[in-house]
């Protein structure tokens, strides 16, 4: 089941989270990667700094030891994005959460 971030402003640099805490136990996150669904290739690839996937932009990620956070910038007004968090615990598990964003300009 994805998640549904709050919509964002093409001319916006917006950070979106997922708390992992529920997950983790007694763990913390030791990696992350995210991936983010290409309309071209019909798959979802690596997304990684800097780049731009049909059309929006992967500024920059950080992660606490329970939190990963993504930043976004620029997007395509009323296109709808499915972006992948895969998050490696300290003791190697690997969990996935699919989340949506909307871009829709503000004005």
């Amino acid at each position: 089941m994805s998640i549904k971030w709050q919509d964002k402003d093409p001319d916006d640099q917006v950070d979106y989270s997922i708390d992992w805490t529920n997950i983790l136990e007694t763990h913390i996150i030791s990696s992350v990667a995210w991936k983010v669904y290409d309309p071209s290739t019909s798959a979802f690839v690596t997304f990684n700094q800097g780049d731009i996937v049909n059309g929006l932009q992967y500024v920059t990620s950080t992660n606490t030891d329970t939190v990963a956070t993504l930043y976004l910038g620029l997007g395509t007004n009323f296109q709808e994005y499915n972006i992948i968090c895969r998050m490696t615990t300290s003791i190697s598990t690997i969990f996935e959460q699919e989340a949506r964003i909307r871009v829709v300009e503000k004005n």
